[in-house]
């Protein structure tokens, strides 16, 4: 257990280095303690635990590996946490439960923030894996931006959203950024929000542009705004998706949200520059992909308070260009991380950790095999969690509220299977989140301290409802675009 060193308004300090020291022994132990062979009479007995988790306002985690990513808290390799009115109220090596405490065994579990995934096209859950080998251009262009994205109506795009909004939960990811770039109508806009909001999960619904000649982009966003965002305490908020036009830049300034904006295609940092020089750039913006910029053009990111979403994996299948994580980290910048859209890659983020974990220290070894050297230092798996948590959290301007295993934050927690043979035995947490863990790990998934998942399955979806929305949507889309795909190519 490691050293408790004191308790500050219900914030146990623990030591780094007694953590490190005693994390594998207490983990083996706790493990050990409860064998595989229960795992049944714990599923069993999960109906009764997931009632009394739904009406109950106070919620005790037990006994858990805890990787807060809060360095004041620290992390605990076996502790507990309270969540009170959908808050956390207490992190400490032991809470006692009171009676009105629904308690969860976190035996064999590691428990981390949320996910945060800050730049998705939600709209296209219907297009999964249409193009498997597909590129940016020809081929995504031509098929999803000029021939599908056009044929949407609005019951297609709430299909969509709620199914990738959904998916999302299901694989650990709580918040996202939707950017889906469907708004044709404010009737499509409409559906993107209903959507969101049935699904349960927190989102930036950066309200984006749509067919030239039927959408009123930007100016819907007033209406937005009154109609869905005049609460600050939801799991919705508002932003505006932005191209490099100063017009949109200075419609986002004036409703008072950030810009979300992708920067992708050669030659955009003289154009990116002009914003600056015109003052429309803010702290909060969020810049994705982040590609082909010169110096000034990152500079002027730090300097105006901007966060990075990178997009590795969709970068490098697609030919977007060479992800720029360490362009952002040269910088100090923290960069966020995206699944982009499903088109091409599975939206799970432990695949888009290890991409990013991966393809940063492959072009530091590269470097240092050149001869160089003072090279910058390696990514580490804490670094990627981070980059999947907090500086998702950060980038979605949502950092006071969720991203840390924080008392007073709200309680957007993931419970991951550690008792599983895959990552059997565990010797060290961060590395088994982030290297050898997948979405079939995910034990529950919590929003806002709500359940969303428990023992492995969604709550409170009729996922045979979702599917069959999803399936007519989709043939009726392809039928009215004129689409067909190859089941087998």
């Amino acid at each position: 257990m490691p050293k408790r060193h004191e308790t500050t308004h219900g914030i146990a300090r623990t030591s780094r280095r007694a953590l490190l020291r005693s994390g594998a022994g207490v983990l083996a132990g706790s493990i050990a303690a409860q064998t595989l062979s229960s795992a049944a009479s714990a599923q069993d007995a999960g109906d009764a635990v997931l009632v009394r988790l739904q009406g109950a306002r106070r919620i005790l985690i037990k006994g858990g590996v805890l990787l807060t990513l809060d360095a004041q808290v620290g992390d605990f390799a076996k502790g507990d946490m309270l969540i009170e009115d959908g808050k956390i109220r207490e992190i400490g090596a032991e809470i006692a439960a009171s009676g009105d405490a629904a308690v969860v065994d976190g035996a064999n579990r590691i428990v981390i923030p949320g996910f945060v995934d800050t730049h998705n096209h939600s709209y296209q859950g219907l297009m999964r894996s249409i193009m498997p080998n597909g590129v940016l251009e020809p081929d995504y262009n031509r098929d999803v931006q000029a021939k599908l994205s056009p044929a949407f109506a609005p019951p297609e795009v709430h299909a969509g959203v709620l199914m990738t909004a959904i998916a999302m939960i299901d694989m650990g990811i709580t918040t996202i950024v939707d950017l889906s770039q469907i708004s044709h109508t404010p009737e499509h806009s409409d559906a993107c929000v209903h959507a969101l909001q049935e699904s349960g999960i927190r989102a930036v619904f950066a309200y984006s542009r749509g067919n030239p000649a039927t959408m009123q982009y930007p100016q819907d966003i007033a209406r937005l705004a009154r109609s869905y965002f005049s609460s600050k305490d939801q799991l919705l908020t508002l932003a505006l998706g932005a191209g490099l036009d100063a017009k949109i830049f200075a419609a986002a300034r004036e409703a008072g949200v950030s810009a979300v904006l992708h920067l992708v295609a050669p030659n955009t940092s003289p154009t990116f520059m002009e914003l600056g020089r015109a003052g429309l750039l803010r702290p909060g913006d969020e810049y994705i992909h982040c590609l082909n910029l010169t110096d000034d053009a990152w500079k002027l990111i730090k300097d105006s308070g901007g966060n990075v979403s990178q997009c590795p994996q969709i970068d490098m299948a697609m030919g977007h260009g060479t992800p720029s994580i360490q362009e952002a980290l040269d910088r100090g910048l923290r960069p966020s991380l995206s699944s982009d859209h499903p088109v091409t890659i599975a939206q799970d983020f432990f695949t888009v950790m290890r991409h990013t974990f991966t393809f940063q220290r492959s072009q530091i070894f590269a470097r240092a095999r050149a001869g160089e050297r003072n090279l910058p230092a390696l990514m580490t798996c804490r670094d990627a969690l981070e980059f999947a948590t907090i500086a998702g959290a950060r980038c979605a301007n949502l950092d006071r509220k969720i991203g840390t295993l924080t008392p007073g934050k709200e309680a957007d927690l993931v419970l991951l299977r550690a008792d599983d043979p895959t990552v059997w035995p565990v010797n060290n947490a961060p590395g088994t989140v982030v290297n050898m863990m997948n979405p079939g790990h995910i034990d529950a998934v919590f929003i806002a301290g709500k359940v969303r998942k428990w023992h492995g399955k969604l709550i409170g979806v009729d996922m045979a409802r979702v599917m069959h929305l999803a399936t007519e949507a989709r043939d009726s889309l392809w039928h009215r675009a004129g689409y067909t795909v190859d089941f087998m190519a």
